[in-house]
């Protein structure tokens, strides 16, 4: 239960930091992703995302009922983060008024989350990097970076939590979530299957 209970409160922060900030200021997101996971890592891994927790699976780090409950509880806190932050502003702008792109938004949505996947999967979870004290602050700036980089096409969410918290606040239409969903979790099972084809002995 604590596992899960960590997924939550992670994915909570994280949303509710994006939702607070606009979702602009890639510096303050990456930097909530960073502390919650140096916070929670030790307890659940710190996914605080379901395409992350699908590589992990991918990556056999984690079994499919586990996944399952993971991802029910990073959905969950992000929710229950989109409803604080609709609680604390009335002046949220949306995504949609600005007209992305579906076929853009795609593929920065695959490309953004693989490669935050993928630096999770190898600073997180390969034995070479076992113990290392940087991993936090690796994922947290792979968030703030692909965020500068791809955030004007796709609203920069990297994750499917994000997606239908943004959604709930109405920042993101829900017509578009389907983006996310399969851009997303795309670009997790991509990273995932990456990691292995690249770290074929460590499992």
């Amino acid at each position: 239960m604590k596992k899960y209970i960590t997924e939550f409160i992670g994915t909570f922060f994280l949303v509710l930091t994006v939702g607070l900030t606009s979702g602009a200021n890639a510096l303050a997101i990456g930097s909530a992703l960073m502390v919650m996971i140096y916070a929670g890592g030790h307890i659940s891994g710190a996914h605080y995302n379901p395409a992350v927790t699908l590589a992990a699976l991918i990556r056999k780090r984690i079994s499919a009922m586990d996944a399952l409950i993971y991802m029910g509880s990073q959905l969950l806190g992000g929710v229950i983060a989109a409803m604080i932050v609709m609680f604390f502003r009335e002046d949220i702008p949306s995504e949609a008024s600005q007209g992305i792109v579906v076929s853009k938004a795609l593929v920065a949505e695959v490309l953004g989350t693989f490669a935050l996947a993928y630096v999770v999967l190898n600073v997180a979870t390969a034995k070479a990097n076992a113990g290392n004290s940087y991993f936090g602050l690796a994922i947290g700036f792979t968030v703030m970076v692909m965020a500068f980089a791809l955030g004007q096409y796709s609203g920069g969410a990297f994750n499917p939590a994000v997606a239908v918290g943004a959604s709930v606040m109405k920042a993101f239409e829900w017509s578009n979530i389907w983006i996310y969903f399969v851009g997303c979790f795309g670009g997790g099972a991509l990273a995932g299957l990456a990691f292995n084809a690249l770290n074929p002995g460590d499992k």
